[in-house]
């Protein structure tokens, strides 16, 4: 490797891949340590597939107050702030919905032929059914409401490591959860480099259009790859808040570039829900965004630049973002 060089590495993490960049190789070490312990505390905190995780304990209280950690209370913050800046189409009282989708398993373990016809959860209950007191760092669910803080625990874990990587280490940083990038830190010479795609883990060479970020976080959402089948209906793991249910499909991925990853995933998610009502989102809140439809149809906003397209060579300066999240 040329001095100077970014160095990368990618390995299996939170059920999907992570990947870790760093402008000065020798400081791989010192950011992998600081990444590993971060992808160890939000799953011990926010894993909806762990029985022994705080959000599984806090989902199985039945109405009792939990009192969480301060991870895990960072954690609720973020989700509770999606719902609010979204008016509640981020919302994460949807985990009832979710699991009756199908998705009550980790994607890997997950059996279609165990899973019979669709059963929609009908609508949720809502951000402000949660009974949150920040101070206390307590928490009561009602009876049957239950969390899921999905992305935004991830996009939350991007942020952190990526910023306490870029601390320790003084140089620069991007961390990729699966679609949920943030970068901290002295970017290299131009920017990171990003390659956008459908699905993040996608191997091959091909084109594909790129570009560059020097500061804060982007993220994709998608509804073509983390999909499974019921009966004669293909579903994913995004759901409206309003029905329970997976949106109408129009966009096959959005892409959201923003101050900070969960910003980005935020605003990715909602745009997934809202359907075409996401263009004139996108444009009040000036967040530069990609998105394509499910024919193939490109609509850029708030300044997304046309697309360039460039040959993936996975080398260390770049990676690449996709829609399984």
């Amino acid at each position: 490797m040329t001095p100077g060089t970014p160095a990368s590495v990618s390995f299996p993490a939170l059920g999907t891949t992570a990947s870790l960049l760093v402008t000065d190789p020798g400081a791989m070490r010192a950011a992998r340590q600081v990444l590993d312990a971060e992808l160890t505390a939000v799953d011990a905190a926010c894993s909806r597939f762990r029985p022994d995780s705080e959000l599984s304990r806090a989902n199985a209280a039945a109405g009792a107050a939990v009192h969480v950690s301060t991870l895990f209370a960072e954690a609720l913050d973020v989700a509770l702030h999606a719902a609010q800046v979204t008016s509640g189409v981020v919302d994460p009282t949807v985990g009832a919905a979710v699991r009756a989708l199908g998705y009550g398993v980790t994607f890997a373990a997950l059996r279609p032929q165990d899973l019979g016809p669709v059963h929609v959860a009908g609508p949720s209950a809502g951000w402000r059914a949660v009974d949150w007191d920040r101070a206390a760092r307590r928490l009561q669910l009602p009876p049957g409401v239950v969390l899921d803080l999905g992305a935004t625990a991830k996009a939350l874990a991007a942020d952190r490591a990526a910023g306490r990587a870029a601390e320790v280490t003084g140089c620069g940083v991007l961390v990729n959860l699966g679609g949920d990038l943030a970068v901290a830190g002295d970017p290299p010479p131009g920017g990171w480099r990003i390659a956008l795609a459908d699905d993040h883990a996608a191997p091959g060479t091909a084109a594909r259009p790129t570009v560059s970020i020097t500061e804060g976080g982007l993220a994709t959402s998608g509804t073509t790859v983390r999909t499974w089948r019921r009966e004669e209906r293909r579903v994913h793991h995004i759901v409206d808040p309003v029905t329970g249910d997976n949106p109408t499909p129009v966009w096959r991925t959005v892409s959201v570039a923003a101050a900070s990853c969960v910003a980005a995933n935020t605003a990715s998610t909602e745009a997934v829900v809202l359907g075409d009502r996401a263009l004139g989102r996108l444009r009040r809140t000036g967040l530069p965004a990609r998105l394509v439809r499910m024919d193939g149809t490109v609509e850029r906003v708030c300044g997304w630049p046309a697309d360039t397209a460039e040959r993936t060579e996975d080398t260390a300066s770049e990676t690449l973002t996709g829609g399984a999240r």
